[in-house]
């Protein structure tokens, strides 16, 4: 039976009390292994059939241009060992700059951007590289605390070689100042396990004069990976 390098102080806490929503999610009992049937291992297919040639483009697809900063975020997706992982299917969705996502549930008062559906999906090349152009998601407010808002993020879904193998995660930007306050950021209380979901800016992959680069790599498994994150209800 395999054996895998624990990652524990990298990830959040199954139960955080700060993230109000998370203690009726969070299981009350312990875990029970389930054996994974035929159908767990071998689908669905989520190769490159799957991928169209624009779907890492988030800004296409539309009547218009859509509304706020064009940015281009992209990195590896490396195992535990720094060796690249390919064919990954990656997908990201995120809300619009003005931090509304496009689906019924988000009821924040900010305008929808017709021009803007907030969702792509990639496959990592042979060197584990992935690419988005997309738009500088906005702040949203939700209702976790007193006058609480989420930093700015991007959502992230990776994807093994089945379907029950998948991380999902949250990228954040430089400098937010809405950092300290959030209690999903801060459930990863490891500050340098932190500083993983943070993207750097990049000015080598800044196109002049049409959008600004980030760069994040995306760890799996071992040394600095890349923390698990929940799901926040207004998403």
């Amino acid at each position: 039976m395999p054996t895998y390098r624990q990652d524990t102080a990298s990830h959040p806490p199954v139960r955080f009390p700060e993230y109000r929503s998370n203690v009726p999610r969070a299981p009350h009992r312990p875990f029970v292994l389930l054996p994974q049937r035929l159908g767990e291992i071998t689908g669905p297919l989520l190769g490159e059939g799957r991928v169209g040639p624009n779907d890492n483009d988030l800004t296409l697809g539309h009547d218009g241009e859509p509304q706020g900063q064009r940015i281009i975020v992209s990195g590896r997706v490396l195992d535990g060992d720094g060796r690249p992982v390919a064919g990954t299917l990656v997908e990201a969705w995120q809300a619009n700059a003005a931090g509304r996502y496009r689906h019924d549930a988000d009821r924040h008062p900010a305008p929808l951007d017709p021009n803007f559906t907030g969702v792509g999906r990639t496959i990592t090349d042979a060197d584990g590289r992935y690419s988005f152009t997309t738009i500088h998601p906005g702040a949203y407010p939700w209702r976790n605390h007193d006058n609480a808002w989420r930093p700015a993020h991007i959502h992230f879904s990776l994807f093994g070689t089945a379907f029950t193998q998948r991380l999902i995660t949250q990228m954040y930007f430089p400098g937010d100042p809405l950092f300290a306050q959030d209690p999903i950021f801060n459930s990863v209380r490891d500050p340098k396990a932190r500083e993983a979901m943070v993207a750097r800016f990049d000015l080598d992959t800044t196109v002049s004069e049409w959008a600004l680069g980030y760069q994040w790599d995306i760890v799996l498994r071992g040394k600095n990976p890349t923390p698990l994150e929940e799901e926040d209800d207004d998403e």
